[in-house]
């Protein structure tokens, strides 16, 4: 049985069956990026972000490292896929037309692909997103013409993105609560003594356990000094008394990820940390009370910065006070669609959703992370993860 063999007989079966949403959320979806479309005078969209292409068709998997595309079109969609992606496209994906070709087989995409193109004149590409294979660009370009390709596709989907449905929302309330179940079970094992890899694999456990899908980021635990070199991860290593023990956590449900932070402490706390855990929060409340319709991503971040500023001499802060969050694959749950930062002039809307990593990192010794993922309403970003906001102490027993 070859690929397209295979393709009819799943058809047959079991089409659509593990479609995430139902057609309505998809028509919406689809509804609001062709109108989009038309007002930037588009005639098609060449999509190869895994999340983008979820968003509008469903098309799910965990091998998101072989090349596969979108195209849409105010009439059709269609998905270009690896004959070993054959099944999640039948399963998962609503599409008008499926292109096959043989996994090891990526000078067979050109062709096909050309011919579904030719008929646009104007075609938006997402030059900055993940899947855009520069080989098989510059062979369209060479058949097609360079003219007809246009880079404002990522940031035509980055806008409807943003703003998420009821549908979507009740994604991320699934994937906050069972992120919380993870820390609190990662949190309640925390002692002096253990390997930052252990209390990492109970997080997971219980993430896995109560409905976590393959996550678009694993648990991120690291413990004293390597707190304050971002972006490192458990690597078993000890846990030392006193020792605070960095968590972040984000749980995939339908592929949405709600993340959270949370910073405990093997022992005591020192004084240090319990200020660094103030400013956090004060971090947080400035946010909040700015991330409400009609301020800007920038109002915000120049809001928390003036709370930072008496500490920003000795801690490390990354600079981005938020990002949005919404469905994705791995390796990030970073939507990519917006940031709350310096220059960003974006509009805050009702509906947008951010994570706010508030680690505050001071080189050498220590950092304390706390966070919670917010959901923009017009009184003020609402949180959607339950974060207490301590610092909590495992005493031994």
């Amino acid at each position: 049985m070859d690929q397209h063999q295979y393709r009819h007989a799943l058809s047959a079966q079991l089409a659509t069956s593990e479609l995430a949403f139902p057609d309505a959320e998809f028509d919406t979806r689809l509804a609001r990026v062709r109108a989009a479309m038309g007002q930037a005078g588009l005639d098609a969209l060449l999509l190869t972000d895994p999340a983008d292409i979820y968003y509008l068709t469903g098309y799910n998997t965990f091998e998101v490292s072989v090349h596969v595309c979108l195209v849409c079109s105010p009439e059709r969609l269609v998905l270009q896929v690896p004959s070993i992606e054959t099944g999640p496209a039948v399963v998962t994906a609503r599409v008008d037309e499926l292109l096959g070709y043989r996994w090891e087989g990526i000078g067979e995409v050109i062709e096909p692909l050309t011919e579904t193109l030719a008929p646009f004149r104007a075609i938006g590409l997402d030059l900055y997103g993940p899947g855009l294979r520069h080989g098989i660009i510059r062979e369209l370009q060479a058949r097609l013409g360079v003219e007809r390709f246009r880079d404002d596709g990522g940031e035509l989907l980055d806008s409807v993105r943003i703003v998420k449905s009821e549908a979507e929302l009740a994604c991320l309330r699934e994937s906050a609560r069972i992120t919380s179940l993870g820390l609190k079970a990662a949190s309640r094992i925390v002692a002096a003594g253990m390997a930052d890899s252990d209390v990492a694999a109970e997080g997971a456990r219980a993430m896995l356990a109560a409905g976590s899908e393959f996550m678009s980021m694993q648990p991120i635990v690291t413990v004293g000094r390597r707190i304050s070199v971002i972006h490192l991860n458990h690597q078993r290593h000890r846990i030392a008394p006193d020792d605070p023990v960095f968590l972040e956590f984000g749980a995939a449900y339908r592929r949405y990820t709600a993340p959270m932070m949370k910073t405990v402490v093997a022992g005591r706390a020192s004084r240090e940390m319990l200020v660094m855990r103030d400013v956090c929060r004060d971090l947080y409340e400035t946010l909040i009370a700015q991330m409400r319709p009609g301020s800007t991503f920038d109002d915000a971040a120049r809001a928390a910065q003036a709370v930072l500023e008496p500490h920003a001499e000795r801690v490390f802060f990354s600079g981005v006070f938020g990002y949005a969050v919404g469905a994705q694959f791995p390796p990030s749950w970073v939507e990519g669609s917006g940031y709350i930062a310096r220059g960003q002039q974006r509009l805050f809307e009702a509906d947008m959703v951010f994570h706010l990593p508030l680690c505050l990192r001071i080189p050498g010794r220590w950092g304390i992370g706390i966070s919670d993922t917010v959901m923009v309403t017009p009184e003020g970003g609402e949180p959607l993860t339950d974060n207490d906001w301590q610092l909590h102490e495992c005493l031994a027993l």
